[in-house]
């Protein structure tokens, strides 16, 4: 199935997970499910009111940028939350060639990555406009930890995503990634692990393709000055020391340990216990293979995919819990008081949906339906008005199977447009179980009439049923906003 578009721009794409870690029969997926708007370009007077102006106070450090660049935290008028990257004033003179890269990135969509949403060029201003992660980068998490170290099936989770980030980037066409390291992985709304698109941009003036430390970087980098696709699973590699042991450790230091067979002095003290020596083993192992001075003898990003699969752990724990993120914080649930239809599409009480719509009836639909009165008089109006009362009837009599059956008869006329029946019909669907129908009539219910919150709480019900939570919550915030807006106005 392709993707579905709301007015706004949002795509998403269902997918067949139904665990926090897909298993080996998902891995010819490309992504997530993932709610994005389509890449665009921004205006700069636009991102500078999403942050403040590039305030101090709106710099993060959690998006691993160092200086001259810098990224800001910001927030568009539609409530999205946002990262954007300001370069350096020298970075990317060719215009047409900063453009053509960021748009070329930004075709990625992938559950995988902190993905690219657009970018910004107007004279010598070049900025990058991607998801905010709120939950700061594995060098945090792993290396600066405040309430407790990161647990092993965590760490192994993070190699898998990681892998499964650069697998779908390969697929892609999409293989070089520059300066992999552990602030270049974010951690989501859930305690999810993202790769920054950041990476995915080829270098330009501003900076080298790695870091300064030489001992971190790969060999053949050092005699060519090229960023390869071996060369990033090189990188993978010094990632894999650095969950093992909870240390940036040198990869020659971490060889040596490896040949003379002491690879329990690699490992973290923090994890003593909680690994078993095989899957320590695998893991060093399956490094070693990344660090191998010819890159022709490194694994590709799909055989890391598959290495990794076998050792995840915890599978059915979510990811916030693994982390220590307390629920509250890592749902991204609107903040806004909901309306009792919103509250009700949040919990999924079917029940209550149907007692408020059957208690607002039509008076939605003002300007809508009533276009087309003067056609009351013939028989064609005469026989859709009657589909839909009979569906009505049903509606209310609980019948829902019934009831769809008279609302398609209506909308299938054609004379006759009505979003509520497409609401109706929705909740129909949701009540005998069909999901991914219900989404498709509250979907057809915001064309009808975009800037109905109705539209959007029900197609956040059906995203919840779906098994969308992240989507879900997204959905609802973009129904908060619009049901604000009709109290302002």
């Amino acid at each position: 199935m392709g993707a579905r578009c709301s007015k706004f721009g949002l795509c998403w794409w269902p997918s067949n997970l139904k665990s926090n870690v897909p298993h080996s029969s998902d891995l010819e997926r490309e992504s997530e499910q993932v709610l994005l708007p389509s890449f665009r370009e921004y205006g700069l007077d636009q991102l500078r009111a999403a942050t403040s102006g590039f305030s101090m106070d709106s710099i993060v450090s959690e998006h691993g940028e160092k200086a001259p660049n810098v990224v800001y935290k910001g927030r568009l008028e539609d409530g999205r939350w946002i990262a954007v990257k300001r370069f350096n004033k020298s970075a990317w003179p060719d215009t047409r060639q900063f453009l053509d890269e960021a748009r070329s990135v930004g075709e990625l969509r992938s559950g995988w990555l902190a993905n690219l949403i657009g970018c910004c060029c107007e004279g010598s201003e070049r900025l990058l406009v991607a998801e905010f992660m709120p939950h700061e980068t594995l060098s945090k998490h792993l290396f600066h930890w405040e309430n407790q170290p990161m647990k092993w099936a965590m760490r192994l989770r993070v190699a898998f995503y990681l892998a499964q980030a650069l697998d779908y980037c390969s697929s892609k066409g999409r293989a070089l990634y520059h300066d992999l390291n552990a602030y270049r992985v974010l951690f989501d709304q859930d305690g999810n692990p993202r790769l920054s698109c950041f990476g995915l941009m080829k270098n330009s003036r501003d900076g080298k393709s790695y870091s300064t430390n030489l001992a971190f970087t790969p060999p053949e980098y050092l005699r060519t000055g090229r960023v390869t696709a071996e060369s990033v699973v090189y990188s993978f590699g010094t990632l894999l020391l650095d969950l093992l042991s909870g240390k940036h450790i040198p990869p020659s230091h971490a060889l040596d340990l490896i040949r003379g067979k002491n690879f329990l002095m690699l490992m973290d003290s923090c994890l003593e216990g909680h690994f078993s020596n095989d899957e320590g083993t695998e893991l060093v192992r399956l490094a070693s293979r990344c660090l191998q001075y010819e890159p022709r003898e490194r694994p590709n990003a799909r055989s890391l995919v598959i290495a990794l699969t076998s050792l995840q752990k915890e599978t059915e724990v979510s990811s916030h819990v693994l982390m220590g993120i307390p629920r509250e914080t890592a749902s991204s649930t609107p903040t806004s008081v909901l309306t009792p239809l919103g509250e009700a599409c949040l919990r999924v009480d079917l029940t209550a949906i149907h007692e408020i719509l059957e208690t607002v009836a039509y008076k939605d639909d003002e300007g809508v339906a009533n276009e087309l009165s003067f056609q009351m008089w013939t028989s064609q109006i005469q026989e859709t008005l009657n589909s839909k009362k009979s569906g009505d009837s049903a509606f209310r009599a609980k019948d829902f199977t019934a009831a769809i059956d008279c609302y398609t008869q209506f909308i299938d006329g054609g004379t006759m447009i009505s979003p509520t029946v497409f609401a109706r019909r929705c909740l129909c669907y949701l009540m005998i179980d069909m999901p991914q129908e219900a989404l498709g009539d509250a979907m057809q219910a915001q064309v009808i009439s975009p800037d109905w919150p109705a539209a959007f709480y029900l197609q956040a019900a059906a995203l919840f049923k779906l098994g969308m939570d992240n989507d879900a919550k997204e959905t609802l915030k973009d129904g908060s906003l619009l049901d604000a807006k009709r109290k302002r106005n």
